[in-house]
């Protein structure tokens, strides 16, 4: 099979890459426009192998996109603008890319005949959930611009299904975490900072609850859904790790060997959810649940950025 992923060079979509190219004989198509998100040192190592393709293009661009995906049989549409914080200060590229590149993918796919795309999207557009956990049947709530975004794409993805009968699947998946993630993000933030004994900025009281999956295991939940998931569907992907951001600050903490000291609380951010939860029950009837543990998983994770400063400090140098 040949795959064609939009944001292969970005955090979750190397890591679906290299997963593919692992454990299979598909040749993928990598779509990416090198934001500062995407990064081409994300994908090292693999660039001798005749399987992986890499094109530097727009999802927005319609003949890039077109001239790209030619030839594909499925589509994994990562590509997202996919940070909060920015969203509230700059949503207008939010809306473009999410919303304006899930419809081009989609129209091409359609036209091109693609058998199958999954669109990869987040548990943030259900908005926050004080008891028990969010299943596919649960409508989008989105509470910031990114979320907004996302959930319209959602609905874009799926409209095409309803309007045209393309195969799409939507995953969506609670917050992710490993290697190869950009430093904005609060996991490698406060690692990052830990590890150069600077402080962490822990936004309102820190009782904001996430559920926290291994990318890992996200790739291998959306890899199963690309070859086994109904079309027209949502598959909802958790870890089954609930910590609040201020627990998660404490474990940072102990595995970076700093003491509370270090925590900075601040200003909390405006529309914050205080907590999502999924209930993943659908696709575990796939065969899917996760393998990585949350202990172990988070202190591989924290020992990686302690010994590849060379891909993170470029990026927490640059604004």
């Amino acid at each position: 099979m040949r795959l064609f992923v939009t944001g292969g060079a970005g955090f979750i979509g190397s890591h679906y890459v290299r997963r593919v190219l692992a454990g299979s004989d598909d040749t993928v198509v990598v779509y990416d426009a090198l934001t500062y998100a995407g990064n081409r040192d994300n994908l090292r190592g693999l660039e001798g192998d005749p399987r992986l393709v890499f094109i530097r293009g727009d999802v927005c661009d319609r003949a890039g996109v077109g001239e790209a995906m030619a030839g594909c049989d499925a589509v994994v549409h990562f590509a997202a603008e996919s940070h909060v914080d920015r969203s509230i200060v700059d949503p207008d590229e939010f809306v473009r890319t999410n919303c304006g590149g899930t419809n081009v993918v989609c129209d091409t796919a359609r036209r091109l005949g693609v058998s199958r795309v999954v669109c990869v999207s987040t548990d943030e557009v259900y908005g926050s959930i004080d008891e028990g956990s969010f299943t596919e049947a649960d409508g989008p709530a989105p509470r910031s611009p990114y979320s907004a975004s996302k959930a319209g794409a959602d609905l874009i993805a799926l409209a095409y299904r309803e309007t045209h009968g393309l195969p799409v699947v939507v995953t969506r998946s609670s917050n992710n975490f490993g290697p190869y993630q950009h430093p904005e993000k609060v996991i490698p933030l406060f690692t990052t900072n830990l590890l150069d004994g600077l402080a962490v900025p822990l936004y309102g009281d820190g009782d904001n609850v996430r559920d926290w999956c291994h990318v890992e295991d996200n790739c291998a939940a959306i890899d199963l859904v690309l070859r086994q998931g109904q079309p027209g569907e949502i598959y909802n992907i958790g870890g089954g790790n609930e910590l609040t951001n201020r627990d998660l600050a404490n474990r940072l903490l102990v595995l970076c060997g700093r003491d509370e000291s270090f925590i900075r609380l601040v200003a909390d951010r405006l529309g914050h959810d205080r907590r999502y939860s999924v209930d993943t029950t659908k696709v575990a009837g796939l065969g899917w649940s996760p393998i990585r543990q949350l202990e172990e998983a988070l202190a591989a994770t924290v020992d990686w950025y302690r010994h590849n400063r060379w891909w993170w400090e470029p990026l927490k140098a640059t604004p």
